[in-house]
């Protein structure tokens, strides 16, 4: 397995069985977003108390932070079904016709990365979302003719990680909008303790302290993490687990302290060496790196910028003194003077 993918925050087929066997089933389990869960639970009590579905319901933010879990969460406190597609899926307006055709009333469509949706197919499906009706063009040329069919009332939820990339007419079709955030080390901590729990790992609060430190703040992380933990202890140490042998372990996967990977140090070590620190165009970094731009700009920036690495400016990308610190490099002269004082 590549060292670049433990960490990767895309989710990959190993981890499906995995979410599904970690993923809470109510709000009460779900670790984090606090802030979130409270305006989710008084949304969904007040549609249940006026016997309605909820409105829309649009979360976004990187990935591995928990929307899908929500959505599953969301379907399960109303009481409803929730059937799963993603906008990749949809490719033509018969495909959409047929899911929202076969919806029950007051179910739940969850259309993951709702941003990739093509054009026609987001037209089609304002009024499915205002409306509740689908207007389906019947033959071709002077024959055709608009039938329109008449929808159960429905919820959709959308995810993205890119809402910049969703149009605004369907943006502004979503009733509520939730963004989700960055986990606390303290919350990561609480959620690999569960994990470890549900696997039937005995893992103490040390040892989970020093996994959630390198796991990017994002439980699919985490959850990755702690299986190659697991795998390490049961090879070497005959399954204990104890603080050294985590930061063994990881190390050998080349996660450092703060849980930036191969790929994070070769992002910045590149635009320090070749582009004197910055600023540099995210496309020129891409080329120089041979990295995916829309890897870089989803997967890797974000974490970079929550650390405090990397900041975006009008003329480009700079790294900041931070970064230069924690490689061991020394920073320019002007930086240096800020890291002195």
């Amino acid at each position: 397995m590549s060292i670049e993918l433990v960490t990767t925050k895309k989710q990959k087929k190993e981890d499906v069985c995995l979410e599904l066997t970690l993923r809470p089933k109510q709000f009460s389990d779900y670790i984090g977003q606090e802030n979130i869960k409270e305006n989710l639970h008084i949304f969904i009590e007040a549609a249940k108390k006026r016997t309605e579905p909820i409105e829309h319901v649009l979360l976004h933010g990187g990935p591995g932070l928990g929307k899908t879990t929500l959505a599953y969460i969301i379907a399960r406190e109303m009481g409803v079904n929730i059937r799963v597609t993603s906008g990749p899926a949809i490719e033509r307006a018969g495909d959409l016709a047929a899911i929202l055709s076969n919806l029950e009333e007051g179910d739940i469509l969850f259309i993951d990365e709702i941003h990739r949706l093509h054009k026609t197919i987001e037209e089609i499906l304002y009024p499915a979302m205002e409306d509740f009706s689908l207007d389906v063009i019947a033959g071709k040329g002077p024959a055709a003719r608009t039938l329109r069919i008449e929808l159960p009332k429905f919820t959709i939820i959308g995810a993205t990680t890119r809402l910049s990339l969703i149009s605004a007419p369907l943006r502004d079709r979503f009733g509520a909008h939730y963004k989700l955030d960055f986990y606390a080390d303290e919350e990561m901590t609480e959620i690999i303790k569960r994990s470890a729990k549900i696997l039937q790992i005995d893992l103490d609060h040390d040892s989970a302290m020093e996994i959630a430190k390198r796991a990017r703040k994002t439980p699919r992380i985490a959850n990755r993490l702690l299986k190659r933990v697991r795998d390490y202890a049961q090879v070497k140490n005959n399954g204990a687990i104890s603080p050294s042998l985590v930061n063994e372990a990881l190390d050998l996967l080349e996660v450092d302290a703060l849980g930036l990977n191969n790929v994070d140090r070769k992002l910045l070590k590149t635009i320090i060496e070749k582009f004197n620190g910055g600023p540099v165009g995210v496309q020129t970094i891409a080329a120089a790196t041979s990295e995916e731009q829309e890897t870089i700009e989803d997967i890797h920036e974000p974490f970079l910028m929550q650390l405090g690495f990397l900041a975006r400016t009008p003329r480009g990308r700079v790294i900041t003194k931070h970064a230069y610190k924690h490689l061991g490099l020394k920073a320019p002269q002007i930086l240096q003077e800020q890291l002195d004082f």
